[in-house]
């Protein structure tokens, strides 16, 4: 029998993090949580210690780990809060996979940390490459730690460059939805609020990760992580609109041939890929079927109507902290969005103004980065504020 796979993971009460813990259930004799964490759902979290014994939990406030220890006073847990809980989370001996489903730039600290902990990371949140890849790339070589992609369309590609050495790389063929408003003019999009946006039609994903899709805001993010975690300049990464998200993504090669990866939409795909790395075990998902597909549709994203992409790739072109400012202020917006504050397309008008309002730094630290996301998003306050009183 083959000994347990010990796993940390944060963001556990999220979409990644629950569907993980069902790979859990599912491999029990071959997987184990030590270590859990999530931001408020404390009643959530009580479920998971309860069902999967960590020894380890993190809240996010004060307030939510205090009424968390109270609720589990009868089980031997200890529960920690904060940036600090993460890292400790990331770092503790008792682990041997580092799963990241956090959303945002939280994500960063605990990532570093893990590298240096020599932490086997399996990574579902972009925001740490897409702000930070400078710094967790060069660490992670120097450390030996592996980086194993989460996001389906990463592992798909991830998948399709195995055993293949990076010079024979051509492009990368990053495939999208095309989102809940896929189809739709600028015109279309006017006055649309978020009970709209939240209507994806083939992924099951949290409320923020499902809008920035509708924007395409998500695809832009991706196109930055792919760059770092492929070692592709971001114009060899060609975005392709797939709406039946059966294809997840693909590779061409410089002989012409493409390998792609083609399955059912399901999320618990790449997140027991990336568990059992470089093992495939059977997962009861819905197999596909080509006769029954039928036929698969691609399509250009439409740039002109979907502005997050195009400004995606000119954050990248500028580089340094540019992608920082790109993400702060999508975050900021779409939390505004949410509380139907603003319309979706503010949310592009916001991203753009953020972005030329900022002096780019061209290698910044991770204290810079920080700052440059505070900055950013108080940049979108600041917008929205003179949008309110007009």
């Amino acid at each position: 029998m083959e000994e347990q796979k010990r796993i940390a993971i944060i963001g556990s009460t999220g979409s990644i993090g629950t569907q993980a813990l069902d790979i859990v259930r599912a491999y029990p004799e071959r997987l184990k949580v030590t270590a859990l964490a999530a931001g408020r759902n404390v009643s959530k979290m009580e479920e998971q210690i309860r069902e999967f014994h960590p020894e380890l939990v993190c809240m996010w406030s004060e307030e939510a780990a205090s009424d968390l220890s109270v609720r589990v006073k009868d089980l031997p847990v200890r529960i920690v809060c904060g940036m600090d809980g993460l890292c400790e989370i990331a770092v503790m001996e008792h682990s041997d996979l580092f799963l990241n489903a956090v959303v945002g730039m939280i994500g960063i600290q605990p990532t570093l940390a893990a590298i240096g902990a020599e932490k086997t990371i399996a990574l579902a949140n972009k925001e740490t490459l897409v702000t930070a890849g400078h710094l967790i790339i060069p660490a992670a070589e120097s450390m030996g730690v592996e980086l194993l992609p989460v996001d389906s369309e990463h592992s798909a590609i991830f998948q399709c460059l195995n055993g293949e050495p990076h010079e024979r790389i051509e492009k990368i063929l990053l495939t999208c939805s095309g989102g809940t408003f896929r189809g739709k003019k600028r015109e279309d999009l006017a006055h649309k609020h978020v009970a709209e946006a939240l209507n994806n039609p083939n992924w099951d994903m949290g409320a923020k990760v499902t809008i920035d899709s509708a924007s395409l805001v998500n695809k832009g993010l991706e196109v930055m992580e792919a760059k770092w975690l492929f070692g592709v300049d971001v114009d060899h990464i060609q975005v392709v609109v797939q709406p039946q998200s059966i294809m997840h993504s693909a590779v061409q090669y410089v002989d012409g041939s493409v390998m792609a990866h083609l399955a059912s939409p399901d999320m618990r795909l790449p997140i027991q890929y990336a568990f059992f790395y470089p093992d495939r075990l059977p997962l009861k998902i819905k197999p596909l079927d080509l006769f029954e597909l039928g036929d698969i549709v691609f399509e250009k994203p439409d740039t002109e109507t979907f502005r997050g992409l195009p400004l995606a790739y000119r954050a990248a072109h500028a580089g340094g902290s540019m992608p920082t400012v790109f993400n702060a202020a999508n975050e900021e917006a779409v939390s505004h969005f949410m509380k139907d504050e603003i319309e979706f397309l503010d949310i592009y008008d916001l991203i753009e103004g953020a972005m030329d309002a900022h002096d780019v730094i061209a290698n910044p630290t991770l204290d810079q980065i920080l700052d440059t996301e505070k900055e950013a998003r108080e940049s979108v306050r600041e917008c929205i504020a003179r949008m309110r009183k007009n």
